[in-house]
């Protein structure tokens, strides 16, 4: 299953500049491919990126959301199939919003791990009337503030507060549910165009999750920046419900859950997949290994162990799979 990231904002946020300085910082051990979106008809971003990435798509005459929604979705299907990349990134056009590139990528079967908002912390009073702006916050889940060295920190907090303002205005629904499409959104910030590193981590391929299922002696990764990874696993005879309990009690200081669940109720093993609150599920047509949670976040020991000791199914291993 490949993942992927939509980057989105206004025109002039940084976007690029952002998931240049990012992807370099972050991916260097993961074939990265990067779907860039320019009105016009040479794409200068595109080639700019082009000089750092494995490939760039770049799509011209209009807006990848409406007009050429049908030339998006084959554009990607011909990465994958050339490319084979493990992690794809959108970057949308600054005069577009990113809930239908959203749609298109799940339309796909690609799992996308966020959906970003560039926002230019400097100059957010001059486009925050923008309708498209406004949207863009609305239909992201996680906003980056770029540009915090040309602000003050009095400037910055009344930019977070501005953000979370639009963000509940703009909220985006699904249209038959009227329930919000994403339950959560974090406010992160960017500094010299590199994202903090919790956004990014816990990026799994499923082999990479039946790896650490097979390990069960697995030993947890803790980081120098206090990010930590920490393991459980499900015991047999469950049901789905029981999984959805879980992913709906998680703190917010752990910012991401994947895994793979075995459940009674569903003839498939299913993927899970928790990103900053905003949970997802797919099934998956073989899996033979435990079932198996990956909690990602920051001093999360003592949470983890909370949710064990809360949940008799949920168990930390030990030496051996948890029946």
């Amino acid at each position: 299953m490949i993942q992927s990231f939509i980057i989105t904002g206004f025109l002039g946020v940084g976007k690029t500049t952002m998931l240049t300085n990012t992807v370099k910082q972050y991916f260097k051990d993961k074939k990265v491919a990067i779907v860039v979106n320019e009105f016009g008809d040479i794409g200068i971003d595109g080639n700019v990126l082009s000089n750092v990435h494995s490939e760039v798509l770049e799509i011209s005459e209009g807006c990848i959301c409406c007009q050429l929604s049908e030339e998006f979705e084959s554009g990607v299907l011909e990465i994958i199939a050339k490319y084979s990349p493990e992690i794809i990134f959108v970057e949308t056009s600054g005069a577009s919003e990113p809930f239908p590139i959203f749609l298109s990528m799940q339309n796909l079967g690609i799992s996308v791990e966020g959906v970003i908002c560039v926002i230019d912390s400097k100059n957010l009073n001059s486009y925050k009337e923008n309708s498209t702006a406004k949207y863009q916050i609305g239909g992201s889940n996680i906003m980056v503030l770029n540009k915090t060295d040309l602000v003050t920190p009095d400037e910055l907090e009344a930019v977070k507060s501005e953000v979370t303002q639009i963000k509940d205005e703009f909220n985006i629904k699904n249209t038959m549910t009227g329930k919000t499409i994403f339950n959560s959104f974090v406010i992160n910030q960017a500094e010299q165009g590199v994202v903090n590193k919790e956004i990014f981590e816990g990026i799994y391929q499923i082999d990479e999750i039946v790896g650490m299922a097979k390990d069960y002696q697995h030993k947890d990764h803790t980081s120098n920046d206090s990010i930590t990874q920490k393991i459980a696993y499900l015991k047999e005879d469950i049901v789905f419900d029981d999984v959805d309990t879980i992913l709906n009690s998680i703190p917010k200081n752990i910012y991401r859950v994947k895994g793979v669940a075995k459940v009674k109720d569903v003839p498939n093993p299913i993927v899970l997949n928790y990103s900053f609150g905003n949970i997802s599920f797919e099934e998956l047509e073989e899996y033979k290994e435990p079932s198996i949670m990956i909690f990602i976040g920051e001093n999360i020991d003592n949470d983890v162990n909370d949710l064990c000791n809360k949940y008799d199914y949920l168990n930390q291993p030990k030496f051996k799979v948890v029946k």
